[in-house]
C-alpha cells in the first residue's frame, strides 16, 4: 500500500485511499462539514512545544525529525501510530497537514516512519 502526504486545501483525489489528518490544529478556514477526511489523528501530531520550537526553520529539520520521532514512541501517539501503521497496511493513505512546505512538514516525518513500517 501507498503512503503519501499532501496539503488538506487540495482537492481530493480518487487514488487518495483513505484521507488523514495529522495536524493538532484544524486548518485555519476550512469547516469540518468540507474538509473530506477520514479520520483527524491529532495525537500523531508533535506537541505544542515541538511545533512552536521548529517553525518549519530548514535548519531545524533534522533535529525536529529527531525529536518528533521520540514523541511518536510515548503514548498517546505510540498507540495512534500504530493504528495509523495497520490502517496502511491495508489501505492507501494520504497523510493531510496544512503546512504549505510538505518536505519540511511532520505529515512528510511520519510518512517515512509508517512506509519503512509496512516495508
Amino acid at each position: 500500500m501507498a503512503v503519501r502526504v499532501g496539503r488538506v486545501y487540495d482537492e481530493p483525489d480518487p487514488d487518495d485511499g483513505l484521507r488523514v489528518l495529522v495536524d493538532r490544529l484544524w486548518p485555519r478556514g476550512m469547516r469540518k462539514d468540507e474538509a473530506r477526511i477520514d479520520l483527524w489523528a491529532k495525537d500523531v501530531a508533535p506537541s505544542t512545544e515541538l511545533r512552536r520550537w521548529y517553525g518549519h526553520d530548514p535548519a531545524k529539520s533534522a533535529e525536529f525529525a529527531k525529536r518528533y520521532r521520540k514523541e511518536l514512541e510515548s503514548d498517546p501517539a505510540a498507540g495512534a501510530l500504530e493504528d495509523l501503521v495497520a490502517k496502511a497496511r491495508d489501505h492507501d493513505v494520504m497523510l493531510l497537514t496544512a503546512t504549505k512546505d510538505l518536505e519540511l512538514s511532520q505529515a512528510h516525518v511520519l510518512g517515512d516512519l509508517i512506509a519503512d513500517s509496512i516495508a
